[in-house]
């Protein structure tokens, strides 16, 4: 049976790099508004990137209960808890502490 650690990075294995690189962009900013990550994700990209595919993948985020849309006199997107633990996660992965193949070093 899996722990919820290795739950939370699977979560993060099959998105694209776009999906990761937004939660990472918003786990730096906190709250943010679509505009604000479109300039954040455009100036990182070499090639840039169109503003639809951000709202795309925020859709996407969202239905995988990965962020939350919260709308007052703004628009602006966050973290959830499964967001923020499928972060910690794949930083741990990625810091060498479980191998490429799921288990522990």
């Amino acid at each position: 049976m899996s722990n919820p650690s290795e739950n939370d990075a699977i979560l993060l294995a099959d998105l694209s790099g776009t999906h990761r690189d937004l939660l990472w962009v918003l786990s730096q900013t906190g709250p943010s508004e679509s505009g604000r990550l479109h300039h954040a994700l455009n100036d990182y990209y070499t090639d840039g990137i169109d503003q639809a595919q951000v709202c795309d993948t925020l859709k996407d985020l969202i239905e995988r209960d990965l962020i939350t849309k919260q709308t007052h006199d703004t628009t602006k997107y966050r973290l959830t808890e499964s967001g923020r633990r499928a972060l910690s996660a794949r930083q741990a992965w990625q810091a060498g502490t479980r191998n490429a193949a799921g288990g522990h070093e």
